[in-house]
C-alpha cells in the first residue's frame, strides 16, 4: 500500500463543483456546467477555462485589427511623403510597413480557424493553425531582411538624391513610433494569451521600426553631406533584423516541435503530487494547441482502491491542474495502481512502447 499525499489543508474547497467528464477526463463546455455555476460560481472551473480560451482568440483578433489599422495609417502617411520627396529609402520603408500590416491577415485567419470545434479528422481541433501562421510571419521577416539588405547595397552602389529631408525625417519618426507601438501591443497580447505567432508578428513590426530608424539616420547623414550614411545604416539595420529573425524563428520552431517551458512541467508535476490520494507521478507530457495547453499525465494511486475511487483521484488531479497551470484547458490523467510486491502492471506493453526519456 502506498502512502498518498494529504493536502486537505493546502487546497481546500468549501463549495461543491460539478464537472462534466468522459472516460478520457477531457473537459467540455456544457450547459450543465453553466447551470452549476449559476449556483456555485468559480472562476477557475473548466467551463470558464474554455470561455477564457475563446475570449483569448477574440482578444488576438482585436489586436490584429488594431495593429492593421495603425500600420495602415502609418504606411499611407509615409507613401504621401515618399511620393513628394522621391525618397527611395522611405518608399522601401513604406512598402515594408504595408507588408507588415498585411501579416495580420494570415494570423487573423488562424485565430478564426482555431475557434472551430474538433472533428473526427482533426480531433485536437484547429489551434495549430496559429503555428502555420507563425511560419508565414517568419517568412515575412526573412523577406524584410533580404529587401533591406538589397536596397542598402543598391543605394551604396548607386547613390540617389533625396529632397525635402525634413519631411522624410518626420515620416521616418512616425514610421518608427507606429511600428514600435504596434510591436509592443502585439507582443504584450501574444504573451498574455500564449500565442507564439502573435509574438512573432510583434517582433516583425519591431524590425520595421528599425528600418524606419535607418531612414531617419540616413536622412540626417545626407543632410550633413554624407551620401554613404544612408546605405551603411541600412546594412547595420539589416543585421539587427536578422537577429530579430533568429529569435522569432526559434520561438516558432519550438512551438512546432511541441516544446514547453520546463518550469511548466515542474508546475504540473507539483500540482499532481499535491493532490489527495496521489502516491507518485509517472509520465507527464504537455503540448501547445494554438495558445492553449493540453496535458497527458500518469499518476500512481493505492492498489487497494476501487475503480471509482481511483477515478475520483484522477478527476481531482485534473481539477487541480486546471486551477494551477495557466492556459491549461484540458488534461488526460491516467491512474496506475501502485506496484506492490514487484508486480508490473504494464508487463503486456513491454516491447511495444518506445523508451521513455523522462523515466529511463
Amino acid at each position: 500500500m502506498c502512502v498518498a499525499h494529504d493536502q486537505s489543508d493546502s487546497h481546500a474547497h468549501d463549495h461543491p463543483h460539478d464537472h462534466s467528464h468522459d472516460h478520457s477526463h477531457d473537459h467540455r463546455h456544457s450547459l450543465w456546467s453553466r447551470l452549476v455555476h449559476l449556483v456555485a460560481p468559480h472562476s477557475h472551473d473548466s467551463a470558464d477555462k474554455v470561455d477564457s480560451a475563446m475570449e483569448s482568440s477574440r482578444e488576438g483578433i482585436r489586436a490584429l485589427w488594431v495593429s492593421l489599422i495603425g500600420l495602415g495609417a502609418t504606411a499611407v502617411l509615409q507613401a504621401v511623403v515618399a511620393w513628394w520627396s522621391h525618397s527611395v529609402g522611405l518608399l522601401g520603408d513604406t512598402l515594408h510597413n504595408l507588408a507588415d500590416a498585411l501579416t495580420a491577415v494570415p494570423l487573423g485567419l488562424a485565430f478564426l480557424v482555431g475557434r472551430r470545434p474538433p472533428t473526427r479528422r482533426y480531433t485536437y481541433g484547429y489551434g495549430r493553425a496559429e503555428d502555420l501562421a507563425g511560419i508565414a510571419i517568419v517568412g515575412f521577416i526573412t523577406a524584410s531582411a533580404v529587401v533591406a539588405g538589397y536596397e542598402a547595397v543598391q543605394r551604396l552602389l548607386h547613390p540617389a538624391p533625396v529632397g525635402h529631408l525634413w519631411a522624410v525625417a518626420v515620416a521616418a519618426v512616425v514610421g518608427f513610433a507606429g511600428n514600435e507601438l504596434v510591436a509592443q501591443f502585439r507582443i504584450r497580447v501574444g504573451r498574455r494569451i500564449g500565442s507564439a505567432a502573435l509574438v512573432a508578428d510583434g517582433l516583425h513590426a519591431r524590425t520595421d521600426g528599425f528600418t524606419s530608424l535607418a531612414v531617419l539616420l540616413g536622412a540626417g547623414g545626407v543632410a550633413l553631406g554624407w551620401a554613404w550614411a544612408d546605405p551603411v545604416v541600412g546594412l547595420v539595420i539589416t543585421v539587427a533584423i536578422l537577429l530579430v529573425l533568429k529569435d522569432a524563428a526559434r520561438e516558432v520552431y519550438r512551438r512546432l516541435m511541441d516544446a514547453v517551458d520546463p518550469a511548466v512541467v515542474d508546475a504540473v508535476e507539483k500540482a499532481l503530487r499535491d493532490t489527495d490520494g496521489v502516491c507518485d507521478v509517472g509520465e507527464v507530457r504537455l503540448r501547445w494547441i494554438g495558445h492553449r495547453l493540453r496535458a497527458e499525465c500518469e499518476i500512481v494511486v493505492d492498489d487497494q482502491l476501487s475503480v471509482v475511487e481511483a477515478h475520483g483521484i484522477a478527476v481531482a488531479a485534473e481539477h487541480r491542474l486546471i486551477h494551477d497551470v495557466p492556459r491549461l484547458t484540458a488534461a488526460i490523467v491516467h491512474a496506475d495502481p501502485a506496484a506492490e510486491g514487484g508486480v508490473d502492471h504494464h508487463a503486456e506493453l513491454k516491447g511495444h512502447l518506445p523508451a521513455d526519456p523522462q523515466h529511463p
